[in-house]
């Protein structure tokens, strides 16, 4: 079933990206982590239908702009603290297919600065519309 849904998603749609958007923000469920931010990495990727997505007459309007991913996820970070990456990461997917034109979604959040011998401890999640 996974080689159907993303062999349709690669043959029909374009995917759209925004690679490690960094943002500082209250995340945490430790006491230390509830008084100062963090730095987060998060990775978008949306899928939308060719036909949704295919400008006709160069402009914008006719496809999904990369700032309204942005301003989601600046929607989300500024109403305060977070206990877990896997809300932010549901919030941040949830909020993505939200736009009419997306199909699936994509969704990874990095917390690169927790421990000292690794790159980063994350989550990721995935979502596509019926």
């Amino acid at each position: 079933m996974k080689l159907e849904w993303n062999e349709m998603l690669s043959s029909r749609c374009r995917k759209l990206f925004l690679r490690n958007y960094q943002v500082l923000i209250n995340i945490g469920v430790h006491d230390f982590e509830k008084t100062a931010e963090q730095r987060v990495l998060i990775n978008v990727e949306l899928y939308i239908p060719l036909d949704l997505s295919t400008p006709q007459q160069d402009d914008l309007n006719e496809v999904v702009d990369y700032d309204f991913i942005r301003r989601s996820i600046s929607a989300r970070v500024a109403k305060g603290h977070i206990h877990l990456q896997e809300t932010l990461c549901d919030d941040v997917l949830r909020s993505m297919l939200e736009h009419p034109k997306v199909k699936a979604a994509r969704v990874s959040t990095a917390k690169p600065d927790v421990y000292p011998d690794c790159e980063a401890v994350g989550v990721e999640v995935f979502g596509m519309k019926p």
